[in-house]
């Protein structure tokens, strides 16, 4: 007897479309990235000393691999997505089993200088493989599904990536808890060796899944670099996004752990919470984007990331100190729900495209073109705090979000193109 698939996944997935392979992938990785961005920011601050300049330069190497991923794509430009993602995949685990390999190396007495450098050449390692699958990830999610049902799919991909995440962080929730009534410390190695040990061990079954996975969507050679002019507005935006959005994901957490003392338990809940309300919200949104318009909501995510960016800023001022830690980490929920809204790009490509091949060369350009800024702004955003404040650099944020929005006001519907690619 074969069963049937769901409803509501037969009115967005083609007939042919074999999605429960992907999907489970998804998932299986989702677990292994929640663990480790459940302690990633502690480790740093706690174990490996890295402070708030540091951590600038940390992710500065860091987004190396999206600066470069044009260029990492283009080495594999004859390969199908499937086959992209699998790869992705693998270094992916190769960065996590090479974390778990610095709990090992440290100790209290070893050269904290050395093992920094370590640290960051395993999560450059992991971050290639992130890099590398962000735009197959979502071609191939856009390629499953019929084409007036894009915005469902990515919605439905991003919220089954997001199950897995939550379970990942209240895993790292529950472990360090246990070790907490346990007696051991918040700076006990232990907790973190537990942690990466078992996202390594995820994340390789997650590669070993998607090894399996047939050669569904492009088998056609994709351009090696691509830009056109028709993307100029989809290339801005990426500029502007990817350095207000690389303010966020690298000093947020840290203003969380070194301003109000989150330790890795606080952190993991209050990751798990995002995680849900992103899981909820990403089909939603999804379906947002279909009904009134990619543009609308783009625009609709700057505003209220000028709102988001004020609270980081000058919470610690407007609050006493209590209120100001539940004001950030409300806020904190709100940051990383808007950010599912960056999704509405890739439905801009997809629209403008003219086949599926230009929308993959596209995205993975616009990864490129975002990476530009956005080691630039993880350089100077650690100057930037311990020089002027947070306030100074949060302000900053704003002000690229609104110069993305203006790029967005003037996207016009006739730029589509209604042939299906």
């Amino acid at each position: 007897m074969v069963l049937k698939r769901p409803r509501f996944l037969a009115d967005i997935y083609q007939p042919e479309a074999r999605i429960g392979r992907f999907l489970s992938v998804l998932v299986i990785f989702g677990i292994a990235i929640g663990m480790k961005h459940g302690v990633q920011n502690n480790y740093l601050s706690e174990i490996i000393n890295i402070d708030e300049f540091e951590r600038g330069i940390v992710d500065a190497f860091r987004e190396l691999p999206g600066l470069l991923l044009i260029f990492i794509l283009a080495l594999m430009y004859r390969f199908a997505d499937s086959k992209v993602f699998k790869i992705g995949l693998a270094l992916m685990a190769g960065g996590m089993a090479g974390l778990l390999f610095t709990t090992a190396i440290y100790s209290s007495s070893s050269e904290m200088f050395l093992l920094k450098i370590i640290v960051v050449v395993f999560m450059i390692l992991f971050s290639t493989g992130e890099h590398i699958i962000m735009p197959v990830r979502s071609t191939i999610a856009m390629d499953l599904a019929k084409r007036e049902k894009s915005g469902a799919s990515l919605g439905i991909s991003t919220s089954i990536g997001q199950l897995g995440t939550i379970t990942g962080l209240l895993l790292v929730t529950g472990i360090f808890f246990f070790l907490d009534k346990s007696g051991f410390s918040r700076i006990d190695i232990i907790g973190y060796r537990i942690v990466f040990a078992v996202a390594a061990a995820l994340m390789i079954t997650a590669a070993l899944v998607a090894a399996a996975l047939k050669e569904t969507t492009l088998k056609a050679p994709r351009q090696r670099f691509y830009f056109a002019k028709k993307f100029t507005k989809y290339y801005m935006m990426e500029v502007f996004y990817g350095s207000r959005k690389q303010i966020f994901l690298t000093f947020a957490p840290y203003v969380l752990v070194r301003e109000y003392r989150a330790d890795p338990s606080m952190m993991s809940l209050l990751l798990a919470i995002c995680s849900v309300f992103i899981m909820l919200c990403s089909p939603l949104i999804g379906k947002l984007i279909d009904k009134i318009g990619y543009k609308k909501v783009m625009i609709a995510d700057t505003l209220i990331l000028v709102v988001v960016c004020l609270l980081y800023g000058f919470s610690h001022r407007l609050f006493l100190p209590a209120v100001a830690f539940i004001v950030i980490c409300c806020n904190f929920v709100l940051d990383q729900v808007i950010s599912v809204a960056s999704m509405a790009n890739n439905v801009y490509v997809q629209r403008i495209s003219t086949d599926r091949e230009e929308i993959t060369a596209t995205l993975s350009t616009g990864i490129s073109v975002n990476h530009i800024f956005s080691v630039s702004i993880a350089l100077l955003g650690g100057w930037i705090w311990k020089v002027a404040g947070i306030e100074v650099l949060f302000t900053m944020s704003a002000v690229l979000g609104l110069i993305s929005s203006i790029f967005a006001a003037t996207i016009r519907k006739d730029e589509e193109i209604n042939a299906s690619p």
